[in-house]
């Protein structure tokens, strides 16, 4: 089958796929506004969802609005978020992009790429989850997971991120993107995670993957 289908092709098979298996996404990330939202994705920065979401309720119980946050120390929301990882810099990260959205955007997450990009330790990936979530605009967020498995089920070359983003925005048509890069997260936790993977039962590896993946995993299963 894998042999008989275009890239476009297996595109539309995992799409109808993932829609049979998350008819509906819930956003992983617990949040009440884009502020809070864009806080909780640079949390998750090298961090899994569920420990965000275990530090931010006592991080927003002091501080869920730009105003409230930068009437903190540094070293108190350090303290805080320490559990998430990198606590040093995203701390003042986020003390600074709080400032900036006060002092630029009138105490607002701006609904830019540009201006949200221009924030501090606001990356792309995180700028296209806010686009996405928050507000809606089309955008395809591609973290190291979903780049790996598009690596894994032939749709990019897997080069690199940027590059994964490019070839899934042309697979996919645009009003898909947001609610399925979110499916494939979902997909990836519960199938298709990054150790202890059999590709062999992966409803999407086993018949769709990328022969020379399924060609490491054969040597690597037999030895």
């Amino acid at each position: 089958m894998r042999n008989k289908l275009t890239k476009k092709e297996k595109a539309i098979v995992i799409a109808e796929l993932l829609e049979q298996l998350y008819p509906t996404t819930p956003i992983p990330l617990t949040h009440q506004d884009p502020y809070t939202l864009l806080i909780a994705v640079l949390l998750s920065a090298q961090c899994t969802d569920e420990r965000v979401n275990k530090v931010t309720p006592s991080l927003f119980a002091k501080a869920n609005t730009p105003q409230k946050m930068v009437r903190l120390e540094v070293e108190t929301i350090k303290s805080i978020i320490r559990p998430c990882g990198l606590s040093p810099r995203k701390s003042k990260a986020i003390h600074g992009l709080s400032q900036i959205l006060i002092d630029q955007h009138q105490g607002e997450v701006p609904a830019s790429f540009e201006d949200l990009e221009a924030l501090p330790g606001v990356g792309h990936k995180t700028a296209s989850v806010v686009m996405s979530q928050a507000f809606g605009v089309p955008a395809f967020p591609v973290d190291t997971h979903i780049h790996r498995l598009a690596w894994r089920w032939g749709l990019s070359t897997g080069k690199n991120v940027t590059k994964t983003e490019v070839d899934l925005k042309k697979l996919f048509p645009e009003n898909q993107w947001n609610k399925l890069h979110l499916q494939i997260i979902f997909f990836g936790r519960e199938y298709c995670p990054a150790r202890g993977h059999n590709p062999f039962t992966c409803p999407i590896c086993g018949p769709y993957g990328r022969k020379a993946y399924l060609k490491e995993a054969e040597r690597k299963f037999s030895e």
